[in-house]
C-alpha cells in the first residue's frame, strides 16, 4: 500500500523539519517547502492527499496559497498552522474552505490525530469520486482527455493548451479565474509574452462557444477571467 503524501510548508526550519521527521516516521511521505512559491510549484508536480501550510510565510502566504490550491483542486484537505489566535485569522482561514486550524504551540500528536480524522472524511469522499473529464458547458459537452468541445453534430479538437485552459475555467464555473494562477498553472510563467499568447487563446476559446448564448467568458478587468453559464 502507497503512503499517503503530505505538502508540508512551514519556514521555521527547526520546525518544518522536525513535523517532517515525525510525518515520515508515522508511515507518511512528507514533501517540505519554506515558502508559498515553493510549495505551488511542488502541488503542480505531484499529487498530495493532504496539505499543511504555516500562515505567515515570505514570498506567499498561508492564505494566498490555499487560494491558488483551492482553484485546481476543491478538494485537497486543508490545515493551517498559526503562531496569531486572532479570531479573524480562524474565520479567514475557514471562509478559504479549512480543513481545520491549529495555533502554535501545538501537540504533535493532536495534530496527528486531527489529521487522520480528515484523511478519513476525505478518503470516503474521493473513493467514489473520480477525478472530472468531461464537463456540460451550456448545451456543449466537452471531452478534457479526448481534447473535444461537442455541440449536437459539430466537433472541436482542441490544442493541448486551449484544453488546459477551458478545464481551469470550468473547474472554476461562474467564479474568478485569476489570470497570474491560470499563466503559472499552463504556461509555467506570468510574463508579458505569455499573458498576450493567453489572451488569443481566451479568443478562440469564445469563437468555439459562440452558438450558445447562454456561455460567456468574461473579462474581470484587472484579474482574469470567469466562464459564465446563465442558469447554473
Amino acid at each position: 500500500m502507497s503512503k499517503l503524501k503530505i505538502l508540508l510548508v512551514e519556514d521555521d526550519n527547526n520546525l518544518g523539519e522536525l513535523l517532517k521527521e515525525y510525518l515520515d516516521m508515522k508511515g507518511y511521505e512528507a514533501r517540505l517547502a519554506r515558502d508559498g512559491e515553493e510549495a505551488f510549484n511542488l502541488f503542480r508536480k505531484e499529487t498530495y492527499d493532504l496539505c499543511i501550510f504555516d500562515v505567515m510565510m515570505p514570498k506567499k502566504d498561508g492564505f494566498s496559497l490555499a487560494k491558488e490550491v483551492r482553484s485546481v483542486d476543491k478538494q485537497i484537505p486543508i490545515i493551517f498552522l498559526t503562531a496569531k489566535s486572532m479570531k479573524e485569522d480562524t474565520l479567514e482561514g475557514l471562509r478559504i474552505g479549512a480543513d481545520d486550524y491549529m495555533t502554535k504551540p501545538f501537540s504533535m500528536e493532536e495534530l496527528l490525530l486531527r489529521m487522520k480524522a480528515i484523511l478519513r472524511r476525505s478518503q470516503s469522499q474521493t473513493n467514489s469520486i473520480e477525478e472530472k473529464k468531461t464537463f456540460e458547458i451550456g448545451t456543449y459537452l466537452f471531452d478534457y482527455e479526448q481534447q473535444l468541445l461537442k455541440k449536437e453534430d459539430k466537433i472541436t479538437k482542441l490544442t493541448t493548451k486551449e484544453a488546459e485552459l477551458l478545464k481551469l475555467l470550468c473547474n472554476n464555473l461562474n467564479q474568478t479565474l485569476e489570470r497570474g494562477l491560470a499563466l503559472r498553472l499552463i504556461w509555467r510563467d506570468d510574463t508579458y509574452f505569455n499573458a498576450r499568447s493567453m489572451d488569443v487563446y481566451i479568443t478562440k476559446l469564445r469563437k468555439y462557444l459562440k452558438d450558445d448564448p447562454q456561455v460567456e467568458i468574461i473579462n474581470v478587468h484587472g484579474t482574469g477571467y470567469r466562464l459564465q453559464v446563465l442558469g447554473t
